[in-house]
């Protein structure tokens, strides 16, 4: 039959030229309606189609405890001819090992050594792929949760004042962290964590600061890691003990050193609460641009960012449904 019908169509040429002219004009008014959900612009559509046809893809999140902290109590006080304090916070006993003056093509050589060829579990590994390529090193034990302060200086007779213009071939500091015990390399997926701290010299006065840090896992990957930008009630997350005009002066240095990230002005008020229906508690994470803004509720309606317009490739939750529901009981 349908042989048929399209002879008869072929033999009344008009009449098939005009089928398939309207066929075609079918398919293309489905794809500019949004029928067929292939990126059709949102005010098309109302919020149901829209909540089914978001391409958001939500990350699959992995929990994995890490065993290490640390801190700089006194960031305005340190310096390379001075020193520098530090706090670790570790759940086990570990070890710090400070590497002064470390080479920065061989740290990011043992970074891919840690992938590719043996695990950076202990201070002897590190150094092993250091190759020596750094100028003086200071090693403590820390004790599980124990909170002293640790001093480090450079000794006066290595008469070093600074470490040159940039871009600099070395890190003024590396800070190492490892477990001491070796049962618990065993119990942790994180084996290791290194730092990379900047401290101001006589010709680079940007204030110290954590430039990065890598957390080095047992199955040889390591993941750097990335500071969200989010609303809280602590003023412990911004930078506000610093002025204005300080923070302008330490950003335009680290654009010069090529160690300034795209981190968008942020000017939200100190509230948890999502910031489009100031209601639902501030849950997901949205990627590349790092904002945590939205509740459980919203994420599903958003292709961009509501703080920053981005393009939100990617989304990932802080804590899941059951983690939610046990806080707030345990509230109630």
């Amino acid at each position: 039959m349908a042989a048929v019908f399209l002879v008869t169509l072929y033999e009344y040429s008009p009449l098939f030229y005009i089928t398939v002219v309207f066929v075609c004009f079918l398919v293309t008014s489905g794809l500019v309606l949004g029928w067929f959900g292939l990126g059709v612009p949102v005010i098309l559509r109302n919020s149901e189609e829209t909540e089914s046809s978001t391409r958001v893809l939500k990350k699959r999140m992995r929990q994995v405890k890490n065993p290490f902290g640390l801190e700089i109590p006194h960031p305005a006080t340190a310096s390379v001819t001075k020193g520098i304090t530090l706090t670790p916070d570790c759940l086990e006993d570990c070890i710090l090992t400070c590497y002064w003056g470390c080479s920065v093509q061989k740290l990011h050589e043992a970074l891919q050594k840690h992938v590719y060829c043996f695990r950076i579990k202990t201070p002897q590994a590190l150094e092993d792929a250091l190759y020596s390529e750094y100028l003086y090193r200071q090693q403590y034990f820390i004790k599980k949760n124990d909170k002293e302060e640790k001093y480090c200086q450079l000794p006066e007779d290595a008469q070093v004042v600074d470490f040159g213009p940039v871009p600099r071939s070395r890190y003024p500091l590396i800070a190492l962290l490892t477990l001491a015990d070796e049962e618990d390399r065993e119990i942790y997926d994180i084996v290791s964590m290194v730092a990379v701290i900047h401290i101001p010299d006589e010709s680079y006065r940007l204030s110290c600061r954590i430039l990065y840090q890598y957390l080095l896992l047992a199955q040889g990957q390591y993941h750097d890691l990335k500071q969200l930008f989010m609303s809280a009630n602590s003023t412990a997350l911004s930078s506000s003990d610093t002025s204005p005009g300080e923070r302008s002066t330490d950003r335009s240095l680290l654009e010069k050193a090529g160690l300034a990230e795209d981190e968008p002005e942020l000017h939200e008020e100190n509230s948890k609460d999502c910031v489009v229906c100031q209601n639902g508690t501030v849950n997901w994470v949205l990627l590349p641009c790092r904002h945590a803004c939205l509740c459980d509720g919203c994420i599903k309606y958003f292709q961009q960012c509501p703080m920053c317009r981005q393009f939100v490739q990617e989304s990932f939750p802080l804590c899941s449904k059951k983690e939610q529901d046990e806080d707030e009981s345990t509230r109630i």
